[in-house]
Parts: structure tokens; sequence; C-alpha cells
């Protein structure tokens, strides 16, 4: 029997509810990675570093589904609290379809500026030619990649997390088995991965839209709405957190990808698309936790349930310290072989990975409270403060260390500024905890 948002939440309990989001997001993760690995191994190095250009304007372009699915659940979730069923079901729809119109629009300017966005970059000749085959094809796919991580938020709303988890699994099959098909058997080269990634997400977006729309057992239903503004508008102000981060962690990737072309050339950008895929992996954990636990917090906080968010507060902080620890050691431990599996046939591009991986990982033991702290201010629909954190964290520290350090400390100032950035954020996270604990009572 699925266990209802009301319930007490004991830490099997939470550990049992959040699960499938946490494995969701890892398989979601995943998906470049292995586009990663397949352009890697099986096409070359420079179609590789155009995969890792192009990602982070898929991503930006995309944050709007991040920005829907964070705070729209959230939003949703305090409505079913409150008891107001109905409405719940309205508000859910008018996201779906706004995110969808909005999707559109976004592929079809992405599609008019890609080019010169990307050569201002400094990227030229094949290298240029490559990004342009990826982003041609990905960039049509936009507003199933939306539709996809808004699906992913709400199923965990709608009480259906394993359905999610089942559905991520499928679209993430899916992806492996046409890359090895496309680019292995038919040798299509960098098209191949795009073409895998767009069928992937289009899997991931149309499954849950045909449950949403069929009758289905679950609390929320696809069907009529109307045009709630003030709900927009929420929604959009409460996530504008994850929405500011998806969009800095992006162009600070881009920030970085601008750095180590400056500094050691085309295998920095390499050894960084490396380390920002295996990094994703881990942070999965994080961002997992937060998406499958967030709804809960949402719930309790509509029903003025103080002492449920306490629990879930104080057994959120625990959980997360105890998985920093493991994943900083697990990082460290297989930094090599990790970086082998991609240029395993390049020693010094390897060793390179791998040494700034090991000094990147350190920055696992601060940046779930981080991620944390933002989504759970989210939950509480407390939109002002989590966006706070998120850019603070991702875009002004981050962008700061990188830009600095390196004046000091050269390639490693690079992969320092990430531990420098998570401790500054954490500091940060914990200043709002303390100062807003008596308002909201957890």
């Amino acid at each position: 029997m699925p266990i209802q948002l009301s319930e007490h939440f004991t830490y099997s309990k939470l550990l049992r509810f959040t699960l499938p989001s946490v494995i969701m997001v890892i398989f979601t993760s995943i998906y470049s990675v292995i586009d990663g690995l397949f352009v890697s191994q099986f096409v070359g190095e420079t179609p590789f570093a155009a995969v890792n250009i192009i990602w982070p304007f898929i991503m930006i372009l995309g944050a709007i589904g991040f920005m829907f699915g964070s705070g729209g659940s959230a939003l949703v979730a305090k409505t079913l609290g409150e008891g107001r069923i109905f409405k719940a079901n309205r508000i859910f729809s008018l996201l779906i379809y706004a995110t969808l119109i909005l999707g559109s629009t976004f592929a079809v300017c992405g599609l008019l500026f890609i080019k010169p966005l990307v050569a201002a970059f400094g990227v030229e000749g094949v290298l240029l030619d490559e990004c342009m085959v990826y982003a041609s094809i990905l960039l049509p796919a936009v507003p199933m990649l939306m539709l996809q991580v808004i699906f992913q938020q709400f199923m965990s709303t709608a009480a259906r997390p394993k359905l999610g988890l089942i559905i991520t699994v499928v679209a993430g099959v899916a992806n492996f088995g046409l890359d090895a098909l496309f680019i292995i058997v038919w040798q299509w080269g960098v098209a191949g991965a795009a073409w895998a990634t767009a069928a992937s997400q289009i899997i991931g977006a149309v499954v849950p839209l045909l449950y949403f729309i069929f009758p289905n057992k679950s609390l929320l239903h696809l069907g009529k709405t109307r045009f709630y503004f003030s709900a927009l508008l929420k929604s959009a102000s409460n996530g504008v957190s994850e929405f500011v981060s998806n969009i800095s962690m992006s162009v600070v990737c881009m920030l970085y990808n601008y750095q180590l072309l400056r500094i050691v050339g085309e295998d920095g950008v390499v050894a960084y698309g490396i380390i920002s895929y295996v990094t994703f992996i881990f942070w999965a954990a994080f961002i997992g936790y937060t998406i499958g636990s967030n709804p809960i917090v949402s719930f309790h906080f509509g029903a003025e349930n103080k002492k449920e968010l306490q629990s879930l507060w104080r057994k959120s902080l625990f959980l997360i310290t105890i998985s920093g620890v493991i994943l900083t050691l697990l990082a460290e431990l297989f930094a090599i072989p990790i970086a082998a599996v991609f240029i395993g046939y390049d020693d010094e591009l390897t060793e390179m990975t791998a040494i700034g991986f090991r000094i990147y990982a350190l920055s696992f033991l601060f940046a779930g409270f981080n991620i944390y702290a933002s989504g759970f201010f989210t939950a509480l629909n407390n939109g002002l403060i989590s966006a706070t954190i998120a850019l603070m964290r991702t875009l002004i520290f981050e962008c700061l260390c990188v830009l600095i350090l390196p004046i000091f400390f050269g390639l490693n100032g690079i992969w320092c500024a990430i531990i420098v950035a998570e401790i500054l954020a954490f500091i940060v996270s914990f200043g709002f905890f303390f100062k807003l604990k008596k308002r909201y009572g957890y």
C-alpha cells in the first residue's frame, strides 16, 4: 500500500518514500553520462568536448521545468494538505500546459541563437561543427526534457514515487540501448548520442503524461483548468531557486570551460566534463532525497503540523550528514577507476581528471546541506530564501572562486573553487535555518 503524505514518517518510512526519487534522479543524471561515455570511447575527444559545451545550454532552456516542478509541486502539495483537492488538480494541470507551451517557445529560440552563442565562447572549426550537430537534435526535444523533469517532481506529490522510478529506469535503459545502436552499430557519431537522449526524454515525458490523462488511483489528474495567474506566479517565485540554480550551474559550467580552455586547452574541458558528469551522479543522492521529501514537508506545512515538520527536519539533517561522508569516501577511493572508464586510453588525461575529482569531491561534505536547505525553503513556500541560497551557492560564490583562485593556484585553483563555494554557502544555509526556525516551527 502506498505511503501517504499525511502519515508520520519514521526513518524507515522516510527512506522508503524518498529512495525511488533518489534512484530516479541518479538515472536521469546518467543520461548525459551515457552520452559522454559512448562518445568519448567510440567517437573521440573533440565530439566529447562538444557534448560538454552544448549540454549547459540545453539545461538553461530546460530550467523552467525545474522551476515549475519544484515550486509547483510545493504549492500543489500544500493545497492538498489544506484539503482543497479539486483546486490542487486544476493548478497541476495549468502548470503542465504552461510548461509545454514555454518549452516549445524556448526550443525555437534556442535553434535560432545557439550557434552565435557557442561561437562567442571561442569555439570554432571542427569543434563548432560537432556542437551544432548535437544541439540541432536536442533543442527540439527541450519541451520533452521540461515535461520529464516536472513529472519526476509531481510523481512524489501524487504519492507515486515508485511509478516515477520505473518510468525513469525504462527511459534510462532506452537511452543506453539506443546509444549502443546509434553510435557503435550504425556509427552515427555525436548525432547518435543526441538522438538516443532525445528518445529517452520523450519516453520520460509521454508515459507520465498518459498516466495523468487517463483515470488513475493517485491524488492528481490532468484535465480541465483555468488561468490561475496567482498560482503561476506563486509556483514561479517559489521555484525560482531551482530555476536560478540550474541556470547558474550552466553558467558556471561555461565559465569552467572558458578558464580550462585558456589554461590547459581542450583536455581541460574533457577532464571537467567527466568530473561534472560524475559529480552530478553523486549529487543525485541529495537532489533526489530533497525532491522526495519536499512534498511531505509542504503537506504538513499546509496542515500546520509543526511536530512532524520538526521531526522531518532533524531526520533529514542526520541522513544528509551520513550520506555526505559516505559519498566523499567513495569518490576518493574510486577517482582513478572512474576517470579510466571515460579516458583510460590517455594516461596523462586520466591522471589529471582523477586529481581534479579528488579535490572536487571534498565539496560533497557540504553540498548536501546546501541542496537540502534550498529545497526545504521551497517546500515551505518561501521562494525568496530558497533563491538566495541557490544564487549565493551556484552563481556568486562559485563564479568568484573560479575567476580568482586560478590566479594564485593555477589548475588546482579551478578544482578547489567548488569547495570554497560550498563552505560559504553552508554558512549561509545554516544561518537561515536557525534564523527562521521559530517562524516555521521545524
